[in-house]
């Protein structure tokens, strides 16, 4: 026992036992207990040997892994397990950790997706062209030849047919034509014929002969180049364009040296008519209004008709257009007080009003309201309509996989997608910009994505500087492929070339925005298709297309990010390199997760594009609130789960720490009465500074939930 004590310390356990004498059969209990207390007292800094802490450890087995484990994930599970590993503790290593990221966080608790029952109806469909050349009208030689060969055109749309004999014998007429039918040299080819054959040669400094309003300044750039293609063999008339955003100054200028066609926006041209002396309009032979409906819809109403005294104080006779491709109460009242005895050309309507020219001077034979209802709007005859129901929180990864497919996996497509704001196109171009062309995975926060020739992301709102928005424009318009972001304002008249897809991320706000947005593509015979991107609660709005006779096919969601599958950069990197035995509904909704990761790492890279996240959340809630009264029982804000939708911009829903949910909930409870009357803007500001979590909280029926016993903590059902 001396023996055994007097054993030195640092010695290991086999050295000692083999220093110690052989004592009999007696001694041995003693012995083990003397080394089983001398292992208690050991500290905790002196571990056992190798070989005997890997023996002790296979003793306990599987209970001992398993808590190892669970300690593992709870914890910091990279520090626990080394990185010279075999093959088979790697895959269970996957597996793990495959298990602890959170793949049903975009599939759980979403509305279920309803059947789509589309009642089946006939669309309206015109003729778009026609047989006759424009050698057959009685032009000058110069400007046929510059249709055919500048313009490459040598036959008639069906409303160039119908307007431009009409409008050379010098009558006023309001034109109704689907979207991309040829409405913009209905009425430039009779302005440019009338204006040279004028028995006195016009000079420049004449200043206008003609007017032409437009809605938006891309439009009018537009219309301008039409003009300049015509006027080639005439260079002594002279086109000019005023619109917003350009300098005063130099627009001053132009006017003073003289502008014989002038194409404007009204917002500027009220700005000239008060404050530039040199603007006059005695001369004025022709106004134009083209997309008439889009200048009252923009709020002109006023403006036109400060536009329309000016000019009748200078200007008596002239000959007076008004065309669209959508005739509303405003219009028909436009028409009222600014044409006279106009002539009614309505391509749609050729089957029910049937008149020959000499017969056109009846404007009451032909009610274009009431056809318009009877018959629902034209649609181009190669168009293919879409639509998709798609829960609030897989919004951006189904847009996301959706331009994947488009622009990675097929040829030649050229995409433009309308949002309801300038701050949604905003957000969406930065994210996609950062993340999508990166490449592989999420880009380091301020690392510059690299180049990448499939993808292309252009963008175009009212927002812009008017420099930048022309150069957007005029290279969009030359690209063969690419996406471009936009609001409505590139929603009328543009006639951007190839543009093979329209996607509405944001439902139109009327049938005839629905209209004037797939009118983008399918332009003059060409055939192209349109998305419209619904969510469950919103489905109902396909029934308010059918009831304007527009059909929608459906594309199931499943389908659109399925492309993902297609994609090695979305097969979770992160979670090893095992190939996938079959794609199945499970891999498509892990690599969703996987691009639902990518947009969230990017958006809480910093304090600041977490807030400009929110900020574009705020503007799509605002924007959310505005559709009108007949369509509020499909879009009311009621019906947004808010947290789900701050899925959709990249926002975490994580309630607890964007809000201080439960204080707001113990001072709603007490101060109840006060709750019932707020006013409706105080109660949207509350649901937006709530932070999403519930969705639907401000109400004074959320706080009776709360008031239910077993509601663990007064927490109404989880956002995700």
């Amino acid at each position: 026992m001396a023996v055994t004590d007097g054993a030195p310390p640092h010695l290991s356990e086999p050295a000692a036992a083999a220093s110690r004498p052989a004592s009999g059969p007696r001694a041995a209990p003693a012995r083990r207990q003397a080394q089983a207390t001398k292992r208690k007292r050991q500290p905790s800094s002196e571990a056992a040997p190798a070989k005997r802490r890997n023996e002790t450890s296979s003793l306990p087995a599987k209970k001992t892994a398993a808590k190892e484990t669970q300690r593992a994930f709870k914890g910091k599970a990279q520090k626990v397990f080394s990185r010279k590993k075999t093959s088979a503790s790697a895959s269970e290593r996957n597996q793990e950790q495959k298990a602890c990221v959170k793949t049903s966080s975009l599939f759980k608790n979403n509305p279920e997706i309803p059947e789509l029952h589309r009642p089946v109806v006939k669309q309206v469909q015109e003729k778009v062209f026609s047989s006759d050349a424009f050698h057959e009208l009685d032009l000058h030689p110069h400007l046929i030849s510059t249709i055919n060969t500048v313009l490459n055109i040598s036959n008639m749309t069906s409303v160039q047919k119908q307007s431009i004999p009409v409008l050379l014998e010098g009558r006023d007429a309001l034109v109704r034509s689907q979207t991309g039918s040829g409405k913009t040299l209905a009425y430039c080819i009779p302005v440019v014929q009338s204006l040279q054959a004028m028995k006195t040669k016009i000079q420049r400094g004449d200043g206008p002969y003609a007017l032409v309003l437009v809605p938006t300044r891309e439009l009018a750039l537009q219309s301008f180049d039409t003009f300049q293609k015509l006027l080639k063999p005439f260079t002594w008339i002279v086109p000019g364009v005023l619109m917003g955003g350009e300098k005063r100054k130099s627009e001053k200028a132009r006017l003073r040296k003289g502008i014989n066609i002038l194409i404007s926006t009204p917002g500027r041209l009220v700005d000239h008519i008060k404050s530039t002396k040199n603007i006059h309009f005695n001369r004025i032979r022709w106004l134009v209004l083209d997309e008439a409906d889009r200048i009252l819809d923009l709020g002109f109403e006023k403006t036109i008709t400060v536009i329309l005294n000016a000019i009748n104080a200078e200007s008596q006779e002239r000959q007076n257009v008004l065309l669209s491709a959508t005739l509303t109460e405003g219009v028909t009242r436009l028409a009222d007080i600014s044409l006279h005895n106009p002539v009614s050309i309505s391509v749609p309507d050729e089957s029910l009003c049937q008149f020959d020219l000499e017969d056109r001077d009846i404007f009451e034979d032909c009610d274009l309201q009431t056809s318009e209802e009877l018959d629902g709007f034209a649609i181009p005859e190669g168009l293919e309509q879409y639509v998709a129901l798609v829960p609030s929180k897989l919004r951006l990864v189904s847009l996301a996989a959706f331009l994947l497919q488009k622009c990675q996996f097929e040829t030649d497509q050229k995409v433009i997608v309308f949002f309801s704001s300038c701050e949604l196109v905003e957000f969406h171009y930065h994210l996609f910009l950062q993340t999508l062309l990166s490449g592989s995975g999420a880009p380091a926060p301020g690392q510059p994505p690299s180049a990448c020739t499939l993808l292309r992301f252009l963008r175009l709102h009212g927002n812009m500087d008017q420099e930048e928005r022309t150069a957007v424009f005029q290279e969009f318009s030359r690209a063969r492929t690419g996406v471009l972001f936009c609001t409505d304002v590139a929603a009328r008249g543009l006639d951007l070339p190839q543009v093979t897809w329209i996607v509405q991320y944001n439902a139109p706000s009327s049938p005839a925005e629905y209209i004037h947005r797939i009118g983008r593509t399918a332009r003059i015979g060409c055939h192209g298709s349109s998305l419209l991107v619904l969510a469950p609660s919103e489905a109902e709005y396909v029934n308010s297309l059918a009831s304007h006779k527009i059909n929608v096919s459906e594309i199931k969601m499943e389908d659109i990010l399925s492309v993902l599958t297609r994609d090695d950069c979305f097969k979770g990197n992160q979670w090893g390199s095992q190939k996938s035995q079959a794609v199945g509904p499970q891999e498509i909704r892990e690599r969703a997760t996987v691009l639902q990761t990518v947009f969230e790492d990017y958006v809480h890279s910093s304090e600041g594009t977490v807030s400009w996240a929110k900020r574009a959340l705020q503007s799509f809630i605002r924007a959310y609130a505005t559709y009108p009264r007949e369509l509020k029982h499909i879009f009311h804000i009621r019906l947004l789960h808010l947290g789900h939708v701050a899925k959709s911009f990249g926002l975490r829903d994580a309630p607890k720490n964007l809000s201080v949910s439960t204080v707001k909930k113990r001072k709603a409870s007490v101060k109840r009465p006060d709750l019932r009357k707020k006013t409706p803007r105080r109660r949207l500001a509350e649901m937006l500074q709530s932070e999403y979590s519930s969705g639907l909280e401000a109400g004074v029926a959320k706080v009776k939930k709360l008031k239910k016993p077993g509601a663990p903590g007064g927490q109404p059902h989880s956002a995700v």
